[in-house]
């Protein structure tokens, strides 16, 4: 499918991560393939007043320098708490993760950075096994980098 400037203008944006490094690699593994999972927080969802995603929404995906590099479409959403993610979900993130211990902490670090703290104007803001997060699968459907 070809993608007008319009159609690309009209979608909403799905950032993973903040501008920089990690961001970097999270759209790199989006391009080829290997990141087909993601994880959100509802606080910050609800922090933002954003809707949650919804399976068929289509997203446009900004690298750091706020280009479009591809078009995502949402294919699963659930909300469980922390202590609920499993390996396969762990593992789609395509970060490399082999065990969810290893992608917990990957993401607790994430979500205990300054950043995040900031974004949700709460200095300290932890997240434990309650904690309620959006699991969100997705497929890539345009990969507009080229």
């Amino acid at each position: 499918m070809t993608w007008s400037e319009s159609e690309l203008a009209a979608l909403p944006r799905s950032e993973f991560a903040f501008p920089g490094a990690l961001r970097d690699r999270l759209v790199a593994a989006i391009l080829d393939g290997s990141k087909t999972t993601t994880t959100g927080l509802l606080v910050d969802y609800e922090h933002e007043g954003e809707a949650l995603p919804e399976v068929g929404a289509r997203y446009g995906v900004p690298d750091s320098e706020e280009r479009l590099v591809a078009v995502i479409e949402v294919t699963d959403v659930r909300v469980v708490p922390l202590a609920e993610v499993d390996l396969a979900h762990a593992v789609a993130e395509g970060e490399g993760d082999t065990s969810v211990a290893g992608w917990r902490a990957t993401h607790e670090g994430f979500w205990h950075g300054a950043e995040m703290r900031e974004a949700l104007g709460d200095e300290t803001f932890t997240v434990d096994d309650s904690t309620m997060a959006v699991l969100e699968r997705f497929r890539l459907i345009a990969d507009l980098h080229g």
